[in-house]
This record gives structure tokens, C-alpha cells and sequence, in this order.
């Protein structure tokens, strides 16, 4: 099976990348804690996006090619609602 490619996402990893190092500036400078868990936040609200974009893919992509075969298909459900319970 041919998997999808997930470059797009990329950029917004690239700048999650960054929101950690600016986290890890905050706490190296000594910043207000609030502050430092208010950008926390929003590198988990990034991923959680990021992590949204890449499951609707597998599901609109893997998934659907799975429907071919029952077998395939069950084992795909399987995979993504332990991806989803972890």
C-alpha cells in the first residue's frame, strides 16, 4: 500500500519547533509562570491540529483503500482506535 505524504505539515511542525524553543527561552529567563503555560498550551493545541490533519488523511486515504477488503478494513479500524485511546 502506497502511504500519503504528510509534507505539508511540516511547516507547522517547523513552527511548533519553535514555540518549544521559545518556551525553553521563557524558562531559561526566568519568565511569569502563567506565561509559560499559556505557550505550552498552544504547542498542544499546534500538535492536536497537526495530529487532526494527518488522521483525516489516513482515514480519507489508508481507510478508504481498506474498504476493498473487510479483513484490511477491520484491522484498519482496530489501528486507528488504538492511535486514538492512547
Amino acid at each position: 500500500m502506497k502511504h500519503p505524504c504528510h509534507k505539508k505539515q511540516l511547516t507547522s511542525l517547523k513552527r511548533i519547533e519553535g514555540q518549544v524553543r521559545g518556551v525553553q527561552g521563557m524558562i531559561e529567563e526566568g519568565k511569569y509562570c502563567v506565561d509559560i503555560l499559556n505557550q505550552i498550551k498552544a504547542v498542544r493545541n499546534s500538535l492536536t491540529t497537526v495530529e487532526g490533519k494527518i488522521v483525516k488523511t489516513h482515514l480519507k486515504e489508508c481507510v478508504k483503500d481498506a474498504l476493498k477488503d473487510k479483513k484490511n478494513f477491520d484491522d484498519k479500524v482496530e489501528e486507528v482506535l488504538k492511535v486514538i485511546k492512547r
